[in-house]
């Protein structure tokens, strides 16, 4: 396993155990490991995509009637908390 990779799953672990993403699931049987939502096999991804997507939330919730509330802002707070410290290198126009 890379450091970086550790660094990340320990960060993870480390925010479950704060109880602030405690509707964020990893597992590595399931969703080949990627974070779902309360253990579903809805990723966090594809909330967000979801998100994107649909024009309300009530659309979004008749699509998706498991999903609620905390399980959205929680998704919302794991995305920015992944992408925090995150360095992002564009490519520079000549």
């Amino acid at each position: 396993m890379g450091a970086l990779f550790a660094d990340i799953i320990c960060s993870r672990n480390e925010m479950s155990a704060k109880g602030e993403f405690d509707r964020i699931t990893i597992e590595p049987g399931k969703m080949n490991g990627q974070p779902c939502i309360r253990g579903m096999r809805l990723t966090v991804r594809r909330v967000l995509e979801a998100l994107s997507t649909y024009a309300s939330r009530e659309e979004l919730r008749a699509d998706y009637p498991e999903l609620e509330d905390e399980d959205i802002r929680q998704a919302l707070a794991y995305a920015a908390a992944m992408l925090a410290d995150e360095t992002v290198v564009t490519p520079t126009t000549s």
